[in-house]
């Protein structure tokens, strides 16, 4: 699933209308036939359509025009009146009143009782009053009609983006509609992805409207949204005749004495992802504790310089940074695994602060990175302050991948995964997850999906999403969700994804 701006919409039906040829008015057609079967297959009749005069108040009136055809009881308004009126606009206005639809005015205060009392009439409203063009705060009647339509307990469908909303960074222009769902078109919209913009949006529904995909792959920017097909078509389906070798040996240096859980927690998240061989490498203090806990991996103490430089070198991948200490010792850690190792190396919690004002490390590695910040970190490495990072959550984990070469995983509210170049969005996970561990747990997923033969990109993503699904899987049941809980479930997770969860059920 694509993403986009407003921008980035613009130039695509641009392309679309003047470069390809199809009409702007087909494409509105198209767009009000896909509304039209959302609404259908959750409601009979009784529609109240509000309407304005830019080209999403086209698409109310095309929808009017066709539900009206079709006998549904529709009534529909137009605010602010039809001067200016966009062209498209302008034609199906004219069209639905030909037809019979009955378009009401409402230019003052006291047309809004009207409003009011069709939608005491009526099943669902749908929102056609602004698209993606709105660049000023919302007054005036049109926040008059928008406060009617939030104020009444009906459901609320907005064409495109809810009128109020930006569509860029999904905060609300002065006021805003709250919708129950939004059928938006061609491209998800970046505004949506902002952690509050799902109070407006309600649930999101991404069309086809017919834009040709020459145009799409012309003016897209490369954004995307992680989903299950994507996850499903890249998962690794096991040859019956593989053998352990086969997936990965993974190197996962990580606990201090206070901190043996956070490696417990990532070095068996790496063991139920997969892994044909893990090692945690930890402080000789805890070794023994942690060796009678982990069954299935091995241990060793990164104490032991000699060993653990043989582990660096023969490893397919590492994870180096849970429960390792804001600390010297945690830095020449790094410092070692960046200058020896020859496969992807995964940083996380300590292995991230001691890369504070220190990130020329990175410069000195042979090896790829993926790293997993969750915005505080990645304040901390970037250089700006948390407060801009949450703000700019794109903008500042690409700037970063593409300045160091490096995978960036950025943690929070639709998670962010770049490589500079493009960027996915991944699609899973709550605040059911919001626990202690579950970082440790997501670095041991990716680090194993590195070591089994994901490129970082791919293990970055895949890591983000399975790690989600297991924790949205629990949450189904579950108030909250811990990482221990997680771990259980990541090979069903895994089994489920890779075949279709229907088929696994």
């Amino acid at each position: 699933m694509r993403v986009g701006t407003a921008s980035v919409m613009r130039r695509i039906d641009s392309c679309a209308i003047n470069e390809i040829g199809i009409p702007g008015i087909v494409l509105m057609e198209n767009a009000s036939r896909e509304v039209l079967s959302f609404l259908l297959e959750r409601f009979e009749d009784d529609f109240c359509i509000v309407c304005s005069k830019g080209n999403n108040g086209g698409d109310g009136f095309a929808l009017a025009r066709q539900l009206f055809v079709m006998g549904k009881r529709v009534e529909v308004f137009l605010v602010g009146g039809d001067q200016g009126m966009s062209s498209d606009c302008r034609i199906n206005y004219m069209a639905a009143k030909g037809t019979g639809v009955e378009v009401k005015e409402i230019g003052s205060e006291s047309d809004i009782d009207e409003l009011c009392s069709a939608l005491d009439r009526c099943s669902v409203a749908v929102d056609a009053i602004f698209g993606t063009g709105l660049t000023r705060a919302v007054e005036g009647i049109y926040s008059s009609v928008i406060d009617a339509v939030n104020a009444h307990p009906i459901y609320v469908a907005a064409i495109d983006v809810p009128s109020g909303l930006d569509s860029d960074t999904g905060r609300a222009a002065g006021n805003c509609i709250r919708a129950d769902a939004t059928v938006t078109f061609e491209l998800f919209k970046k505004g949506f992805l902002y952690y509050k913009a799902r109070e407006y949006t309600g649930d999101v529904a991404t069309v086809r409207i017919g834009i040709p995909e020459k145009a799409l792959l012309m003016h897209h920017e490369g954004e995307y949204i992680f989903d299950e097909e994507m996850a499903r078509n890249r998962l690794k389906k096991r040859s019956p005749h593989s053998h352990k070798g086969d997936f990965g040996r993974v190197l996962v240096i990580s606990g201090t004495e206070g901190y043996a859980g956070a490696a417990y927690i990532c070095a068996t998240s790496a063991v139920r992802c997969g892994s044909g061989l893990v090692t945690l490498a930890c402080q000789q203090k805890i070794r023994d504790v942690l060796a009678q806990r982990l069954t299935e991996a091995m241990t060793a103490a990164f104490e032991d310089e000699d060993l653990l430089m043989k582990h660096i070198v023969n490893s397919d991948a590492i994870a180096i940074g849970p429960g390792l200490g804001n600390s010297e010792q945690t830095r020449e850690l790094l410092r070692k695994v960046l200058r020896n190792a020859s496969c992807p190396v995964v940083i996380d919690a300590d292995g991230l602060n001691v890369l504070e004002g220190r990130t020329e490390l990175l410069a000195s590695r042979r090896c790829e990175v993926i790293v997993t910040p969750h915005p505080g970190e990645m304040a901390r490495i970037s250089g700006y302050d948390t407060a801009y990072v949450e703000e700019n959550r794109s903008q500042a984990a690409a700037e970063f991948a593409a300045k160091h070469g490096v995978t960036v995983l950025l943690k929070g509210y639709s998670t962010v995964i770049t490589d500079g170049d493009k960027i996915f969005y991944n699609s899973t996970g709550s605040s059911a997850m919001a626990s202690g561990g579950m970082g440790d747990c997501l670095t041991g997923i990716v680090a194993s999906l590195a070591g089994q033969g994901y490129d970082p990109l791919e293990a970055a993503c895949l890591g983000a999403y399975i790690h989600g699904y297991a924790g949205d899987v629990l949450s189904e049941q579950l108030f909250c969700v811990n990482a221990s809980q997680v771990i259980e479930e990541i090979p069903y997770a895994l089994k489920e994804i890779s075949e279709g969860r229907n088929a696994a059920e």
